[in-house]
């Protein structure tokens, strides 16, 4: 739509301010999701929608895993600990 409309308004933002009053959002908003639209479509550089939903997924489960490293780490230096604490036997 908007592309369609930059001819008539000499620009793509004066498109994207017109389509932006006519459907309820600001011109930032429908200028973010044209410029993703763009880069789904290979028309702008930039990770596309699914490879930022991959990204997403990644950064979340590396901090799951370093948050499980940081407890296996906490355990395991209290339990190296309480070998260290044990009385010597012979």
């Amino acid at each position: 739509m908007v592309l369609d409309h930059r001819e008539e308004r000499g620009s793509q933002w004066a498109a994207i301010q017109s389509i932006a009053t006519k459907i309820g959002c600001s011109g930032e908003t429908l200028r973010n999701w044209v410029r993703q639209g763009e880069r789904d479509a290979r028309l702008r550089l930039g990770p596309t929608s699914e490879q930022r939903e991959r990204i997403k997924a990644l950064e979340c489960e590396v901090r799951e895993l370093r948050q499980a490293n940081e407890i296996f780490r906490n355990t395991s230096a209290s339990f190296a600990q309480a070998e260290l604490d044990r009385p010597f036997r012979r």
